[in-house]
């Protein structure tokens, strides 16, 4: 699979860099603080999101202005700015109605678009975002303090090669179970995503989001999540998000990485949950077949429809553009799910219903 990247203008005059990749119908991840369009494309955290995500969808998702690929020296920071932004991408792409994924800073920037324009936004998902940065008015003194101190941090072991104590910390903080590839790789987007100020500068003015009104006034429909062990925004504040919202339903995660990694548990139930909200009430590949299966997700009956049809694990996941221990982990739940031991089994099920035919 491969990513098309074209640029726009926002309002303002600063060009902008997104990305499609993938068919189907249109699915827009917001921006957040780190992204570049090229190097998180190949990238050991995010490729399997992109990966999945472009498989039944034309997914787009853009470098925030100040980094990545588009422009990286600009005036205003703001989530006025930010939203504009957005309304500029969307358009050029020739978006109409769409559901917003938001990680982040980027589920604040998603639910101010949102609120602004209810009948283009369909879904509205949330991840480890917040509703309050921690500069604004209100924050306890010593939480500002360690946000200062970070910034500090920031402006002066930003992208170098000879800070391994920032580097540490940094990836102590997004990814602290992550591998040494893993946070190499971070180190790495250090370097090329953006300038030592700018990245100060963003994080100084995601720091002072304040969306906590405008989240009562969201009517898109909402899912919300959040790790629980998430050092870089505390659990409590995506409880607090999700209580805001109106009718949001709220899905906590176990883990400690603020990235979800590809082997970890808690991807697969995120992945499920998102692809079966954001596809409620379109006909998919299964059809008819999810009332035969009712307690299988959307992913799970395509997954038994290829083992009905004979394929291996390699095959499957060749045809549904996963990884083969993403296959191994879906038969798994699929068998528990259907209580049977054996391959042969979950097929004789599967062939009764109707499943397996080309």
């Amino acid at each position: 699979m491969k990513q098309d990247i074209r640029f726009c203008t926002a309002p303002d005059g600063v060009t902008l860099a997104y990305a499609s990749s993938g068919s189907g119908p249109p699915l827009v991840r917001v921006a957040n603080w780190l992204t570049h369009l090229d190097l998180d494309w190949k990238s050991p955290l995010w490729s399997h999101w992109f990966r999945e995500f472009s498989d039944h969808h034309t997914l787009l998702r853009y470098d925030q202005r100040g980094a990545g690929l588009s422009d990286r020296s600009v005036d205003e920071l703001s989530m006025d700015a930010w939203v504009c932004d957005l309304e500029a991408i969307v358009d050029d792409a020739c978006l109409d109605r769409f559901p917003l994924l938001g990680f982040c800073q980027g589920g604040a920037i998603a639910l101010a678009y949102a609120v602004k324009h209810p009948g283009r936004v369909s879904h509205l998902v949330l991840f480890d975002s917040y509703s309050r940065g921690d500069l604004v008015d209100g924050t306890p003194l010593e939480k500002i303090k360690e946000t200062k101190a970070l910034t500090s941090m920031i402006e002066a072991g930003w992208g170098r090669e000879d800070t391994d104590v920032f580097h540490r910390v940094f990836s102590g903080l997004l990814i602290p179970n992550g591998s040494v590839k893993d946070h190499q790789w971070l180190a790495e987007l250090q370097r090329q995503a953006a300038s030592p100020a700018m990245a100060a500068r963003l994080w100084e003015a995601y720091n002072l989001i304040d969306v906590e009104e405008m989240a009562r006034k969201v009517t898109a429909p909402t899912l919300v999540f959040h790790v629980k062990g998430d050092k870089v925004v505390p659990f409590e504040d995506g409880r607090r998000l999700a209580s805001l919202i109106p009718g949001a339903r709220f899905v906590p995660l176990q883990g400690e990485n603020h990235i979800l990694l590809e082997d970890e548990p808690a991807w697969e139930r995120f992945l499920d949950d998102v692809l079966n909200f954001i596809d409620s009430g379109k006909e998919n590949a299964t059809g008819d077949f999810n009332r035969a299966f009712p307690e299988l997700t959307s992913r799970e009956l395509e997954v038994l429809d290829q083992i009905s049809k004979g394929f291996n694990n390699s095959e499957i996941a060749k045809e549904l553009f996963i990884s083969p221990k993403t296959v191994r982990n879906h038969i798994h739940n699929i068998f528990s799910k259907l209580r049977v031991d054996s391959r042969g089994k979950a097929i004789v099920l599967a062939r009764e219903a109707g499943l397996g035919k080309t």
